[in-house]
C-alpha cells in the first residue's frame, strides 16, 4: 500500500520536500542570490542543487542543532545523537563529506571525527543558511562530496547600517524537552562604522518520546552481549543539554571596501543516551572560541572586481565525562585563511580564483584517547569560471590541494587531492530549464579513519582505524529539471555518484572484551564487551532523487492555498555486494499551506519507508508517519518594531521514530509529540 502511494505521488509530476512555507520559497526563488559562492547567481539560474533558508521560513524551521534545522529539506536528514547533537546528512553522506562553515570559513570543531561530537554552530542566531551540492563545493574543499552547509550570522557586518541601533530578540519553548531558549541581537552603526552583538541561552531537559527508549531486540541483534537492565518508556535518560554563547563584531565599510573583526564564544554541555546496561552516564562538556577577520577591496587594480580575504582562528575543546570524571579531552587549535579574487569579465568569462589554507593542531588526551596527537596542514588553489552562450550558461571549476597528516610517533602522510567540475544550464523557454553537472572529487582520509584504536564510551563501541587507507575518488553526475507556470511549479534532481575506495565505518561482528582486553567472536560469559567498528574501504555507488511540485489551489481575497507533493531517496550499495550503512529511507508526502496577509499556517504529512538495507551487522528501522503543523502571525508594527508569533506541533501522531542514519537508532528514538511556541521582536 505504501509503495502504491509513492507511485501515485510521483505520477503527479516532479516531487520534492520543503518543511514549511513551501509556497514562499518557490515563488521567491528568482530573488534568492547565492552569496557563499564566488560567482553569484540566483538559485533559479544555477545548474547546481542549492537550498537557501532565510527570513520567516528559517524562523519556522530553526531547531536545536543545524541538522535538526535542515532535516526536512530536499535530500537532507540529520544524524541525531540525542538532543545535544544533530549533524547534517546530505544524500546519505555525513561527517567529513559534509563541510559546515560559518560565514564561508570552516567551523573547525571535531564534529566530523565522531557522531557524538556536537557541531559548534548555533541555529537560533542564524540569519541565512545555504546548502551547496555538486560543483559549488570545490570552492571550499575537495572532500565535501555530500555538500557544503554555509551558515551566515552577520557577525562581521558587510553592509552599511541605515540606523544607529537595531536588532531582534527571540524566546522559545518546546515541550519535547521542556526547552527554553532565548536570543538577542543588536546591530547598527554610523559614518561607515558598523557593529554586531548577539547572545543566546538554551536549557533542555530529558527528551520525551512516543514509546520505549531502547529497541531491545534490535540492540541485542547487533550486540549479543548487551545486558539491558533499564529501558525507560516515554523518556530518554541522560539526554539533557545546556548551552550558551555570543559574538561581538565590528567593521569599517566604505566605497573602497571593508575591514572587520569578530570574536565568538560557545559553551555546551549535553548527555549521551545510555545503552541500558546500567553503566555510568556519559556527558560532554564543550567550549569553543573563534576569532575572525574579514577584508575586502573593491576594484583594487585592473581586471579585479573584488579582492576578498578572510582569516579565522578556532580554539576548541571538549571533555567526555564518565560519571562526572574526565575521561577523554579533545583539543583542536585551527587557523584557516582564504583569499579570493573575483576578476572583471574577460570576454564572456566571469569567475573567481583563490587560495585557501587550514592548519590544525589536534590532540586527544586521557586514558581513553583513541587517536594520537596530530598536526594537520592543507593548502589549496581553486578557480571557478562562468560564461553564457545563447540560452546555455556554463560553469567550469578546478581545485588542487596538498595535505599532510603528521601523527605523533608515526610517519607523516601526504595526499594531493585534485578535483574538477563542469555544469550547464539550458533555459529552454521561460517555463522550462534543464541542468547537467559533473564533478570529480578526491578526499584524503581523516585521522580517526586512519588511527582510531580503543573503546569509545559515547558510541558504545571499540573503534579501529586503518593506516593504509587511500584517497576516495568520487565521480558525481547531477541532472535537473525545473518547470514554472501559473498552475504549478516543479523541480526534479537526479544524481548518480560512483565512489572508488569509499571509506566507511562498519561493525565487524566481533566484540572487544573489556576484562581481558582481547577481540572475541562471541562475548565470554559474564564479561563486559562492546562491538568492534572498523574503518574499511571499497567501491560504492550512490543514486537517488530529490523533487517537488507545488500546486496553487486558491488565490483570492480569502487568501492563498498551496498543495505541495514531495519526496526524496538515496540508495547506497557496494560494488562487491552489500549495503552502505546508515542510509536515509525513502521519504514522500504532502503539505497544505494557507496564507493571508500576516497569517500563515501549514500541515505536513511525511511517510518514511522502512530502511531494510541497513548494512552488515546493523539493524533495520521500521517505517513511520510524521505529521507536523505550523503557524505564524505577524502583528501590526509598533513604531519601528515588528512582532512575529509562531507555533509548531511536531510528531502529532506520537510515533516512536528510529532514525536510520543515527548510530544510536536502537537507544535514542526521535522526540515524540510536542508543541513549540515562540515570539520574535525585531526593531
Amino acid at each position: 500500500m505504501n509503495k502504491k502511494l509513492a507511485v501515485i505521488l510521483l505520477s503527479t509530476g516532479a516531487i520534492g520536500a520543503n518543511a514549511y512555507a513551501a509556497d514562499d520559497d518557490i515563488h521567491k526563488l528568482d530573488d534568492i542570490v547565492v552569496i557563499s559562492t564566488g560567482i553569484k547567481h540566483s538559485t533559479a539560474k544555477s545548474a547546481k542543487p542549492v537550498t537557501v533558508l532565510t527570513g520567516d521560513s528559517l524562523r519556522m524551521k530553526t531547531g536545536t542543532t543545524i541538522g535538526d534545522t535542515l532535516k526536512n529539506e530536499l535530500g537532507i536528514t540529520s544524524q541525531s545523537f540525542g538532543s545535544g547533537v544533530g549533524t547534517p546528512v546530505i544524500r546519505g553522506q555525513s561527517g567529513p563529506r559534509v563541510r559546515v562553515m560559518q560565514n564561508s570559513l570552516g567551523n573547525n570543531d571535531v564534529s566530523s571525527l565522531s557522531p557524538d561530537h556536537a557541531n559548534g554552530v548555533e541555529p537560533i542566531l542564524v540569519e541565512r543558511i545555504e546548502v551547496l551540492r555538486g560543483p559549488s563545493t570545490l570552492l571550499y574543499g575537495n572532500g565535501a562530496i555530500g555538500g557544503v552547509v554555509n551558515v551566515i550570522d552577520n557577525r562581521i557586518p558587510e553592509q552599511a547600517p541605515d540606523k544607529l541601533i537595531g536588532g531582534a530578540g527571540e524566546q522559545r519553548y518546546d515541550s519535547a524537552t521542556n526547552e527554553t531558549s532565548s536570543a538577542i541581537k543588536l546591530e547598527g552603526g554610523k559614518s561607515g562604522m558598523a557593529y554586531h552583538v548577539d547572545g543566546f541561552y538554551r536549557d533542555q531537559g530529558n527528551t520525551h518520546i512516543g514509546g520505549s527508549a531502547i529497541d531491545e531486540e534490535a540492540a541485542r541483534a547487533t550486540d549479543p552481549g548487551l545486558n539491558i537492565v533499564n529501558n525507560p518508556n516515554g523518556l530518554i535518560d541522560n539526554s539533557k543539554a545546556r548551552s550558551r554563547g555570543g559574538s561581538v563584531g565590528v567593521s569599517k565599510i566604505g566605497d573602497a571596501g571593508l575591514i572587520g573583526v569578530s570574536i565568538n564564544s560557545l559553551e555546551k554541555n549535553y548527555g549521551i543516551p545510555p545503552d541500558g546496561s546500567g553503566s555510568a552516564p556519559v556527558t560532554i562538556d564543550l567550549t569553543q572560541t573563534k576569532y575572525d577577520f574579514k577584508g575586502q577591496l573593491n576594484k583594487p587594480f585592473a581586471l579585479a572586481e573584488e579582492l576578498r580575504m578572510k582569516f579565522g582562528y578556532t580554539d576548541y575543546k571538549h571533555v567526555e565525562m564518565d560519571n562526572g570524571t574526565p575521561a577523554t579531552t579533545f583539543l583542536n587549535k585551527s587557523y584557516e585563511s582564504r583569499l579570493e579574487l573575483e576578476h572583471k569579465p574577460i570576454g564572456i568569462l566571469n569567475g573567481v580564483l583563490g587560495f585557501q589554507s587550514v592548519n590544525s593542531q589536534f590532540a586527544a588526551l586521557g586514558a581513553e584517547a583513541l587517536v594520537p596527537r596530530t598536526d594537520l596542514d592543507s593548502y589549496g588553489l581553486f578557480d571557478v569560471e562562468s560564461f553564457k552562450i545563447g540560452a546555455v550558461t556554463y560553469e567550469l571549476g578546478a581545485r588542487g590541494e596538498w595535505q599532510t597528516i603528521a601523527p605523533e610517533n608515526r610517519n607523516r602522510l601526504t595526499y594531493v587531492p585534485i578535483s574538477g567540475s563542469a555544469s550547464a544550464l539550458w533555459d529552454i523557454t521561460d517555463r522550462h530549464q534543464v541542468s547537467l553537472a559533473f564533478t570529480h572529487s578526491q578526499r584524503a582520509p581523516q585521522i580517526q579513519e586512519l588511527f582510531s584504536n580503543g573503546v569509545h564510551e559515547a558510541t558504545h563501541s571499540y573503534e579501529l582505524g586503518n593506516a593504509n587507507l587511500n584517497k576516495e575518488l568520487s565521480n558525481n553526475l547531477d541532472l535537473g529539471y525545473r518547470y514554472k507556470a501559473d498552475w504549478m511549479t516543479a523541480e526534479l534532481n537526479l544524481f548518480h555518484n560512483w565512489v572508488g575506495d569509499y571509506i566507511y565505518q562498519q561493525r565487524t561482528g566481533d566484540v572487544f572484551n573489556r576484562d581481558s582486553e582481547t577481540m572475541e567472536a562471541v562475548c565470554s560469559a559474564g564479561a563486559s564487551c562492546v562491538p568492534v567498528v572498523a574503518s574499511r574501504q571499497t567501491a560504492a555507488i550512490f543514486k537517488g532523487f530529490e523533487a517537488q511540485t507545488v500546486f496553487p489551489l486558491m488565490q483570492n481575497r480569502y487568501g492563498a492555498i498551496d498543495l505541495t507533493l514531495f519526496g526524496d531517496y538515496t540508495r547506497g550499495t557496494f560494488e562487491q555486494g552489500g549495503n552502505v550503512p546508515r542510509m536515509p529511507p525513502l521519504r514522500y508526502g504532502l503539505q497544505l499551506s494557507y496564507e493571508k496577509n500576516d497569517w500563515s499556517t501549514n500541515a505536513r504529512l511525511t511517510r518514511g519507508e522502512a530502511q531494510n538495507h541497513s548494512g552488515e551487522h546493523d539493524s533495520n528501522t521500521p517505517g513511520y508517519l510524521l505529521l507536523n503543523l505550523g503557524a505564524q502571525y505577524r502583528l501590526a508594527s509598533f513604531g519601528d518594531s515588528e512582532v512575529l508569533l509562531f507555533a509548531k506541533g511536531k510528531n502529532m501522531l506520537n510515533e516512536n521514530i528510529r532514525n536510520s542514519t543515527s548510530y544510536l537508532r536502537n537507544f535514542a528514538p526521535e522526540p515524540g509529540r510536542s508543541a513549540e511556541l515562540g515570539i520574535r521582536v525585531s526593531y
